[in-house]
């Protein structure tokens, strides 16, 4: 089932949402962009206030998104219904991407430098391919491509087994903790980044019971 709820203005009165949805996308690419360039070489003190006034931003749109839909329902009751419940889970998903990017901020702010890691290169990759999912959510809500959305489905589960391989091997390591500990927190934090982008994209494919399960193990998913 395709989403319905991105419709012309004239046919509804949630355009207003849609517009801050997107902004909620835009303001989680700025945060994990700055997080993952603090972690991996560049600078931390100097953008510590802007990651933590976009991440309450993040917050702030949640809660006015919350409120609109709110008030939406109870002007038009059950006809829009299942695109409020859609709403709804996908703020809930944003907000917690917003968390996993400050997440990886903190551990830049703790001091933790990725800049020198023997699999610098394969951290950039990974920087530069989730950023640009973000950003690609914003998209695939606008033009409900239903193939690429799936096509993004199966790349995101992907990326979320990598991670999980990544994190097992590091268990696993005779690498001191002191290094292992911080690179094992960050491929958690991306693949919980990942987990939430699948579940807004999954808004242009599924039906509303069916949404908000790549944030599950593959054991445990419907």
């Amino acid at each position: 089932m395709v989403m319905s709820f991105f419709r012309k203005p004239e046919e509804g009165g949630l355009e207003h949402i849609d517009a801050q949805v997107q902004r909620m996308i835009n303001d989680a690419r700025h945060t994990f962009d700055l997080a993952m360039n603090a972690l991996t070489g560049g600078p931390v003190a100097t953008v510590a206030d802007e990651v933590r006034r976009t991440d309450r931003q993040i917050n702030v749109t949640e809660m006015e998104i919350r409120r609109e839909l709110v008030v939406h329902a109870s002007v038009h009751g059950g006809v829009d219904t299942p695109e409020v419940l859609v709403f709804m889970n996908m703020v809930k998903d944003l907000e917690r991407i917003g968390d996993y990017n400050k997440n990886i901020f903190d551990l830049a702010d703790e001091g933790v430098s990725l800049a020198e890691a023997p699999d610098l290169d394969r951290l950039l990759g990974y920087r530069d391919e989730l950023s640009s999912r973000i950003a690609l959510m914003g998209e695939l809500l606008t033009t409900r491509d239903e193939d690429r959305a799936r096509a993004y489905i199966n790349r995101g589960d992907e990326l979320r087994r990598e991670f999980d391989d990544r994190i097992n091997e590091l268990v696993h390591s005779t690498e001191m903790a002191v290094v292992a500990v911080p690179r094992a927190l960050l491929y958690r934090f991306l693949k919980r980044v990942t987990a939430h982008s699948l579940n807004v994209v999954s808004a242009v494919v599924m039906p509303v019971d069916r949404l908000d399960y790549f944030d599950e193990d593959d054991d445990t998913r419907i």
